[in-house]
């Protein structure tokens, strides 16, 4: 049963690293696509080289997002039950708001996941994660509540040099430089979503792998980092273009200039968190608050408040809906135990 559950983990952390590179091109590419920077397939090959350079070297800081949030993590059936539950939820959650059309936190489904099915163990009376209400704080709650802000707060005030910088240069200029620095800031971008993403479904491969009893501790085998990286690629490469369509069109209107400025900035919160802060932040988040402060830094209304209302929506249902989920999932699949 070991072995059964170790491959069905695996299995679904594939398809959670695919459709997290599928759901979240639309960071990188959204924008340069939609002020053509870039034509659609030179921004998704370029999103996808730089999602997996990203997602190899993410495998420097695996072990500090792992002690964050598997501390005290159960070995053998148990752990595997968990983590197969989760990782479930998790992939439903974005399905689902692929579906819809809504950019949300892959990051945070899974984690709330984990969360609810820990929940759900502690209902039957097993093992659960330790400090898991430190956990849902720190790791899911603090950030919603932070990033987005502090992206568009910056998003809003970065316009102010930018523009200053290009007062006294014909907007065809303007805008053709600033073209340049999108494709640019989409390849930067793509590459801290790997660099923040990868973490995740590596972390998820080496717990897995540590309950199964197939490694030891400090041990991560050379191909789980590659398998993460060529899988986030891979979906990315396929690139999901609902989500891309919500970004660049429907939510809110911005010129090549704010739209490079969004992206760097969404870019450089991305680094800060991973190799500063070491918190797991959402690209989702970043890059959509940053673009929604770049664009409402303008003398016309460019940002759809109906859209930007369900899509706020969206990010405060996403703990709550991935824990019920998790907990549910759990349940379910706590006879194979």
């Amino acid at each position: 049963m070991v072995a059964f559950l170790l491959g069905a983990v695996i299995v679904t952390a594939a398809v959670f690293a695919f459709l997290n590179g599928f759901r979240d091109a639309s960071a990188a590419v959204a924008l340069s696509v939609r002020t053509r920077a870039l034509t659609p397939s030179i921004a998704v090959l370029l999103a996808s080289l730089f999602n997996c350079l990203g997602a190899l070297l993410s495998v420097a800081f695996v072990a500090i997002f792992a002690d964050k949030l598997f501390m005290n993590f159960p070995t053998g059936q148990m752990g595997l039950i968990l983590l197969l539950a989760a990782v479930i939820s998790a992939c439903l959650w974005g399905i689902y708001m692929w579906w819809r059309g809504f950019p949300s936190s892959s990051t945070q489904a899974l984690i709330s996941s984990l969360v609810g099915a820990s929940m759900g163990s502690a209902i039957m009376g097993h093992q659960t994660l330790e400090s898991i209400n430190i956990t849902m704080w720190s790791l899911v709650l603090l950030p919603l509540l932070i990033s987005p802000v502090v992206a568009f707060v910056l998003g809003f005030v970065a316009v102010y040099p930018a523009t200053w910088a290009a007062r006294n240069t014909a907007p065809h200029r303007v805008n053709r430089r600033a073209r340049q620095m999108q494709s640019v800031a989409g390849a930067v971008v793509a590459f801290g979503h790997g660099l923040q993403d990868g973490q995740r479904t590596t972390a998820v491969l080496l717990l897995a792998l540590l309950a199964a009893g197939s490694i030891g501790a400090g041990e991560l085998p050379l191909w789980v980092p590659i398998f993460t990286a060529v899988l986030l690629a891979l979906g990315t490469a396929f690139g999901g273009w609902r989500i891309s369509y919500t970004l660049g069109h429907r939510l809110v209107r911005v010129d090549p200039l704010r739209g490079s400025v969004a992206q760097m900035l969404g870019a450089a919160l991305l680094f800060i968190g991973a190799i500063v802060l070491h918190m797991p932040l959402s690209t989702t988040h970043a890059i959509t608050a940053a673009v929604v402060g770049a664009g409402a830094n303008q003398r016309f209304a460019a940002t759809n408040g109906k859209v930007l209302a369900k899509i706020a929506g969206t990010w405060i249902l996403t703990p709550l809906a991935c824990v019920a989920l998790g907990a549910l999932f759990f349940l379910a699949l706590s006879p194979l135990a």
